[in-house]
């Protein structure tokens, strides 16, 4: 039977540790959220304690284990499934008993919900309630997904002593199996781009293909900036008879972790791309996986499989939230950042709540601390970044790198070396001391403050879960990273996850007033970040540079028109409309003040 969604939102993967046991914590009240599979060690922890907790037998997975990443991900993720099982269970005895939680849980529901109006019918009707109300829980409610989440470019090869282990070994090779043996029957989301091997390893897994009823019992989310991305990635996996169930459209860079910006392409003017050509990406993924299914002698659906978009990032008002559904016909909208301030959602400890709670505008900010050499979003004052100064004030620059999950960088070992080790930062600073005397003092700080500047983030985005449970923390101090979306800054309180809810569904607003719209905020980030792109050249400038600098500013421009024409036509945002025009006017002569250099012709 088709499940239909209860919500119409979901909690999207957070860091390694903020929603590693998000699906326990809200799964029962239909809630969809995601676990990131990135860190095996938290994992195992995580099932440790949660095996204490709801009395379950626990043995521990140790690395000594042949194939332990995958084994400790998959038994996690059949422990989080059978509490979720459990919790629901429990959840709908106590609706059918008791009348105040039915009413508390249909205060949590959308006023367009059909189960809402179900469940009022009930309780208006009165005669033989209760037999009513069993039979109509079990057929209309469901727990929320408990999705996984792989980034593909975190995939390091793996080595016993000098010999390295085959690909299968590999960090999200592993993980991608660990979920496809766990009992789970939900999806994994892609992110970070294309990893072509890690896409073809799919195909060992009957999960992931459609059954005698064409249903698929694990499912493949990619999460895109674009629709050209959609479109190749999409297509790549549909010629090996895979099909992708929903593409998560985030915004590039009003997000948190890890930033990907478009080229200057603005998110409305995406979300119209998809809506348009929706057809298109089905139809093109429908006809490529079935040739590949008939040439692989399997069964294969006559119409295509179900297809979801859906959006997050920076999305912070009920009006925002109904916008993106009616406008852009989504199927969901994510939201992240907000539910680090909702301690029955995500796992925060004390004081880094409190630092969000407490964090200004200008405390949100695209960082260099990622050793993927990506833009990161993080924010000022986080304990990592204490002891990580302390530490270069010291001459200790670097982590001692004890999990290796970001060891990629092959430049002085072939087994992989994390940017932000000790060992790779103490290589790097000798080398410019060499260099010192060819120097000015300004470009020798800026170089040294490029080697150092990297965190931690495997120990870093994993000491939260630790210091909420009381998990005692081995090794060197890192304290905590923290990687919310700069749209955070307009919630300052801690809050229920009934007061977050309801705050996303009938505007019983949580948020300070002085929030800009979620548009004008991307637009202010992405002519920052085209400031900051020319601002911060060094060398010759070539001439793809200005090719591709001419196109982002062109596709800004046409986003500013494209939303200006939006503006007037639509009955969202009435109440700012004369405030956010004026606002694009802003951002569009600040856009057309930065000036692009020109080729200098020797």
């Amino acid at each position: 039977m088709a499940k239909t969604p209860i919500h119409t939102f979901h909690i999207p993967v957070m860091g390694l540790a903020y929603t590693i046991d998000s699906p326990i914590r809200v799964a029962q009240y239909g809630i969809s959220s995601v676990i990131a599979l990135a860190d095996d060690d938290l994992i195992e922890k995580m099932r440790n304690f949660y095996s204490t907790k709801f009395n379950i037998p626990y043995e521990e997975i140790t690395q000594k284990f042949h194939d332990y990443r995958a084994e400790r991900i998959t038994s996690y993720l059949n422990l989080v499934d059978k509490i979720v099982k459990e919790k629901f269970e429990s959840f709908k005895t106590e609706l059918a008993e008791s009348k105040t939680a039915l009413e508390n849980f249909m205060s949590m529901l959308p006023n367009t919900s059909d189960i809402k109006k179900g469940f009022q019918n009930l309780l208006d009707d009165g005669i033989a309630f209760k037999e009513n109300i069993q039979h109509y829980i079990e057929s209309q409610l469901f727990p929320g997904e408990i999705d996984v989440n792989i980034m593909t470019k975190l995939d390091k090869d793996n080595f016993i002593k000098n010999e390295q282990l085959p690909i299968e070994f590999n960090d999200a090779h592993a993980a991608l199996r660990g979920f496809a043996n766990s009992n789970l029957e939900s999806s994994v989301v892609l992110s970070a781009g294309m990893n072509p091997r890690l896409f073809g390893y799919f195909e060992n897994f009957k999960d992931f293909f459609p059954n005698e009823n064409n249903e698929l019992k694990k499912k493949i989310i990619l999460k895109v900036s674009d629709f050209r991305s959609a479109m190749i990635q999409g297509n790549f996996l549909a010629k090996k008879g895979l099909w992708v169930s929903e593409y998560r459209i985030e915004s590039g860079l009003n997000c948190g972790g890890h930033a990907f910006a478009t080229d200057g392409l603005l998110l409305g003017t995406i979300l119209e791309e998809f809506k348009q050509k929706k057809e298109q990406l089905v139809q093109s993924a429908h006809e490529l996986m079935t040739k590949a299914l008939q040439v692989k002698n399997q069964r294969f659906p006559e119409n295509p499989l179900e297809l979801k978009i859906t959006v997050q990032g920076g999305v912070g008002t009920a009006e925002e939230h109904e916008f993106l559904l009616d406008k852009y016909q989504v199927d969901s909208v994510g939201w992240g950042s907000p539910f680090l301030l909702v301690p029955e959602a995500t796992s925060v400890d004390k004081e880094t709540r409190n630092l969000l709670m407490n964090a200004k505008e200008e405390d949100f900010y695209l960082s260099n601390i990622s050793p993927l050499g990506v833009p990161f979003n993080t924010l000022k004052g986080t304990t990592n970044e204490f002891l990580k100064q302390k530490r270069i004030h010291e001459n200790k620059a670097g982590s001692s790198c004890p999990k290796k999950f970001l060891a990629l960088s092959k430049e002085y070992d072939p087994h992989g070396i994390c940017t932000a080790s000790k060992k790779y930062q103490d290589i790097k600073l000798e080398e410019l001391e060499l260099k010192k005397d060819s120097l000015t003092n300004s470009e020798f700080e800026k170089s040294k403050i490029k080697i150092t500047e990297k965190s931690c983030l495997c120990v870093g985005l994993a000491n939260a879960s630790y210091l909420e449970n009381d998990i005692k923390i081995k090794g060197q101090a890192q304290g905590v990273v923290i990687c919310p979306g700069p749209n955070l800054a307009y919630f300052d309180q801690e809050v229920s996850l009934k007061e977050m809810v309801q705050h996303i569904y009938q505007g019983k607003s949580v948020l300070r007033t002085d929030r800009p719209n979620m548009f004008v905020k991307e637009l202010k980030m992405y002519v920052d970040y085209f400031r900051n792109e020319i601002e911060t050249i060094s060398g010759e400038v070539t001439a793809n540079q200005l090719k591709k600098w001419n196109s982002f500013k062109a596709n800004i421009l046409e986003g500013i028109e494209y939303y200006q024409n939006l503006f007037s036509e639509t009955f969202y945002f009435k109440t700012d409309e004369a405030k956010i025009k004026k606002q694009f006017d802003f951002y569009k002569s600040e856009l057309n003040a930065i000036h692009i250099p020109t080729l200098q012709l020797a």
